[in-house]
């Protein structure tokens, strides 16, 4: 018999968005591999599309620096397997050479995999 699919929890997406932060904050790439679909879509905040591939070797590379990435959680919208989170980001550091700095909004979206949740999409927008 198979087993039923555990429905999504506020606190699942809290737990695996914790995870993706701190990954992010410390560049590891092998957290992110995990954590980061496959397929991903990512719009950065001046429209441009990355992918998994594109955003594990900024953090390889050392092109993507995190000095500090200060998130408030807006909001998290479950749909069965899927959830949608709105966040709020103080954050500084350096992206392909540029300087980054200020408050963000981020959007990620979570999607169930078997026993794993995995980033599909998601965008950054800055907030004047």
């Amino acid at each position: 018999m198979k087993s039923e699919k555990s429905l999504l929890t506020q606190d699942l997406i809290l737990e695996a968005e914790n995870r993706l932060i701190e990954s992010m904050k410390s560049s590891n790439v092998d957290q992110l591999d995990q954590l980061l679909h496959d397929d991903l879509v990512f719009i950065t905040p001046d429209g441009q599309t990355l992918t998994k591939s594109m955003d594990l070797e900024a953090h390889r590379s050392g092109s993507m620096v995190i000095d500090k990435f200060v998130p408030s959680i807006e909001s998290i919208k479950l749909f069965g397997d899927t959830a949608a989170v709105a966040l709020l980001v103080n954050a500084s550091g350096e992206m392909l050479g540029q300087p980054i700095s200020g408050t963000f909004r981020y959007l990620r979206v979570w999607k169930q995999f078997d026993d794993s949740l995995k980033v599909i999409g998601g965008c950054c927008a800055i907030v004047a």
